[in-house]
């Protein structure tokens, strides 16, 4: 069974940055690679949203929240998905996510644990 384990996440002051991790374990190589591979965060009594998702490196979305602030990535041969995250807003505290996107953009893995991010002075 895929099990997705996210990390990087911590306390940071407004206007810093940090650099997630999410790696699938328990998945070979040519099953990772040909997913789209998707961020999503969930705040405080709010809904899980999509923040950002890859196919490629020059197949790349982010929502209208996060855009020129947050790049996602990815390393297939380590089977990690990373999101490198800068100027960071107190509204971008939540717990981060990652999944692999079905063609309708939803989940279609189980979730991880998350890491929680939060942006605090």
């Amino acid at each position: 069974q895929v099990q997705l384990v996210e990390s990087g996440g911590r306390l940071v002051q407004p206007g810093g940055s940090l650099r997630l991790s999410c790696k699938a374990s328990r998945m070979i190589t040519s099953v990772f690679n040909p997913n789209n591979w998707g961020w999503f965060r969930q705040a405080p009594e709010k809904e899980r949203e999509l923040v950002a998702s890859i196919i490629t490196e020059n197949s790349r979305n982010y929502a209208d929240s996060v855009k020129g602030r947050f790049t996602i990535s990815r390393d297939n041969a380590r089977k990690t998905v990373y999101l490198q995250m800068s100027d960071l807003k107190p509204e971008d505290t939540a717990v981060y996510y990652c999944n692999a996107l079905t063609g309708t953009r939803e989940p279609k893995y189980n979730w991880g644990l998350g890491t929680q991010v939060t942006v605090s002075s």
